[in-house]
Formats: C-alpha cells, structure tokens, sequence
C-alpha cells in the first residue's frame, strides 16, 4: 500500500467526485471503429447463426434452461416453449447458410450438424397437420431463385409482386 496520501487506493487517478475516470469519448469510438474494421459480415451472420440454434434449442426444451421455479412464483413458471419461434430460428441459420457457404464452407460442418439436430428435434415435436402429416408445422426449404413457383412458371406475378407491398421495376 502507498505511503502517498495524494495516490488513489486502486492506483488509477480519480475523477470528479473521487470516482475513476473512463475511457473518454473519442477513445470508445476509436476502439468501435477499430473493431468494426476488423469484422467481416460473414463472422457476423456466423454468429447470429450460432445465437439462433441455441435459440431455437432452448425454446424447443433441448438445452437446460433456469432453475425451476419456486412455489407460487408465476414470473418464473411462464414456459420457454415456443414452437413457432424454433421454426423461424430454423429458417433464419438456413438463410444465413446459403449466404455463408460462399464465404467459409469448410467451417460450416458443426453448424449444419447442429441445425439438422434442431430440426429432427422439431419435427418431432411439431403438431400433426390435419391429414396426420407430422411435417405439416417443420420448415419448408426456401425456394430457390434459379427455380420458378407454378404461378411464375404459368406467367403470373410471383409473390413479391403479389404482395403488393415491393416494388418491382418495369411491374404494372
């Protein structure tokens, strides 16, 4: 400890108040700035990817969630589960799949092994359709772009231009 009465007791120097001074404002954006540089958008979608399947298993029941509630505590007895919420944690890390194969395919093994887990967990967990179906709630495979819906085929607008709600150049 330091004999110097004038020396904080952490040894940082204090602010107004006595409190230690942060980093200043130019300093944050600087280090902001420096590791935006430094990530890359396929490092981004990897990781939203990886949030999304621990999503999406914590919401179907696989992972172990919180302690259970005490007695008579409703906050805490309101359930995780929520299968529409696994589906479209499903369709969001295939989304991000399709984008991140063109970038860093050799990583994406343990995330496609993962995401087929998810997925087979779902499927048995997803109510039958009306006609006994168990796939009639699991995610459809997006379409492709290369491969035109029955409408589009047939010379009707697609489902973008169906919407209403985009624009599309040279529509009517």
């Amino acid at each position: 400890m330091s004999t110097d009465p004038s020396a904080h007791p952490s040894g940082s120097p204090a602010g107004a108040g006595g409190a230690p001074e942060g980093p200043s404002e130019a300093e944050l954006r600087a280090a902001y700035e420096a590791e935006l540089s430094r990530i890359t958008p396929a490092d981004m979608m990897l990781q939203s990817a990886v949030s999304l399947l621990n999503l999406g298993a914590r919401r179907l029941g696989l992972t172990g969630g919180p302690e259970p509630p005490e007695p008579g505590d409703v906050a805490a007895a309101a359930p995780e589960r929520d299968l529409g919420q696994v589906r479209d944690a499903i369709d969001g890390v295939r989304a991000l799949l399709a984008i991140l194969e063109r970038s860093m395919p050799q990583e994406l093994r343990p995330l496609r092994d993962a995401l087929s887990q998810l997925q087979m967990a779902y499927a048995r967990e997803a109510p039958a359709g009306a006609d006994g179906d168990r796939t009639a709630g699991a995610p459809q495979p997006p379409a492709s772009p290369s491969s035109p819906t029955a409408e589009e085929q047939a010379g009707g607008p697609g489902p973008a231009q169906s919407s209403g709600r985009l624009w599309v150049p040279g529509g009517s």
